[in-house]
């Protein structure tokens, strides 16, 4: 069985294992299938409406799983994307509101802004980690809930009590009515176009330059870089505000592009968490985070059809697309069980030889 074959047949074997495992439990449940998922095609793919808004919810997964794989890539565990994802939120919300700069300036400076306060966030844990030998994972989770509270307490601040900041202007939205008036006005925006570009630098940065190679040679042992002459202290901080920078420009892409203001919140987005399951899926690669972000956006929005067209409940519906998450996430047990048939079949291939 040849590797390319191998590589195409596992994503395909992977999706239709977790769809029928999705189907069982629609089934054992009472609910049809069938039309369960139909109505999750349709809401993916039935009109240039759900279309738009798929890509849409696409975009924060997209920050939020580069987010965690660049930690990942350099030996970090940052589990504070979500923290840092609306600190960047609330940061590009008040630059867009409360100052007046030149329309695509403005839009420009909100996002820097957005990307400069995930950052920010995420410099604490990591000079914690590299001065005081703190555990990341401690700290980043903690700071999601001291996020939680300061950006309530920041907007209630903002708004003279109110439960939202002030919508930003004009000049600062991302926002397209030519890509609007193309899907049936959904609320897609220009951030697809800032998430690609945001691809390709993470793959830049790690692959083309000297920083990025030190990043990840720091992550793979500390001792060995050190010896090396490199500065570990300074790499480790760096890995954890560059993953904080693309996590606040998953805020700024809320911010700028959907909902023109931030509210306050009940509880967290889950879009920074969902990041880690988006990382998992890509491999902790730019590109293969791109791919998870769009099965995982994909599946997210598709699944908000399925209550109001299939009458599935909403907890079904998060089972099913968990189960398919799961699978495509246990490629690598598939491979396992793939090689192992080719094996058997190579050995008893050899032996109808020998006779």
């Amino acid at each position: 069985m040849s590797s390319r074959f191998t590589t195409i047949m596992i994503p395909i074997i992977s999706i239709i294992l977790g769809l029928i495992v999705g189907a069982i439990v629609m089934a054992s449940t009472g609910f049809n299938p069938v039309d369960g998922y139909l109505a999750l095609w349709e809401g993916i793919f039935g009109d240039t409406y759900n279309m738009g808004e798929t890509v849409r919810t696409i975009i924060p997964y997209v920050f939020a799983g580069l987010a965690v794989a660049f930690a990942f890539r350099t030996g970090m565990f940052n589990i504070g994307v979500e923290g840092q994802l609306i600190m960047g939120w609330l940061a590009a919300a008040y630059v867009g509101y409360a100052f007046n700069l030149p329309t695509g300036l403005h839009a420009v400076v909100a996002i820097l802004a957005a990307a400069v306060a995930g950052g920010l966030w995420a410099f604490i844990p990591g000079l914690l980690k590299a001065k005081l030998q703190v555990h990341e994972v401690i700290v980043t989770i903690m700071m999601n809930y001291i996020a939680l509270h300061v950006v309530n307490a920041a907007i209630s601040a903002m708004s003279n009590g109110g439960e939202k900041t002030p919508d930003i202007h004009d000049s600062a939205r991302i926002s397209s009515e030519f890509l609007s008036s193309i899907t049936q006005y959904s609320r897609l925006h220009w951030g697809f176009i800032v998430a690609i570009l945001a691809v390709i630098i993470m793959w830049f940065i790690l692959e083309k330059t000297k920083t990025g190679y030190e990043l990840k040679a720091v992550g793979f042992n500390k001792n060995a870089s050190e010896y090396a002459g490199m500065n570990v202290s300074r790499n480790i901080i760096m890995a954890m505000v560059i993953s904080g920078a693309f996590a606040g420009l998953g805020g700024a892409m809320e911010a700028l592009g959907t909902f023109g203001n931030i509210s306050r919140m009940t509880a967290f987005t889950g879009i920074g968490f969902d990041g880690i399951a988006v990382a998992l899926l890509g491999a902790n690669q730019p590109f293969g985070v791109l791919l998870g972000a769009i099965l995982f956006g994909g599946l997210k929005n598709g699944g908000t059809n399925m209550p109001s067209a299939a009458g599935i409940p909403d907890e079904i519906v998060t089972i099913v697309i968990a189960l398919i998450i799961f699978f495509v996430a246990s490629g690598y047990i598939i491979q396992l069980a793939l090689s192992k048939i080719a094996k058997n079949k190579a050995a008893k291939k050899t032996v109808k030889e020998e006779k």
